[in-house]
């Protein structure tokens, strides 16, 4: 899938997707909600981040989570 404001780039954050033009990852945009930061809080406290940035940086996420293989060592029933 290709995303307009996700990047990865080995020279910023050490490749872990991020948004364009910015050092806020994915993940930290995670941790904003999960520590619970709302959209609001979010785009006041990072001007540079847009809200369609935003609504993406959670799209990737789920993507993300969405093609997740666990492998374990048990046999499915």
């Amino acid at each position: 899938m290709h995303y307009q404001f996700i990047d990865t780039d080995p020279d910023i954050l050490g490749g872990k997707p991020h948004i364009k033009g910015t050092r806020l990852s994915v993940a930290f945009i995670l941790e904003l909600f999960a520590s619970g930061a709302t959209r609001k809080d979010i785009l006041e406290a990072y001007p540079q981040l847009t809200p369609q940035a935003l609504d993406e940086a959670l799209r990737y996420a789920a993507d993300s989570l969405d093609r997740e293989i666990i492998i374990t060592d048990r046999i499915a029933a």
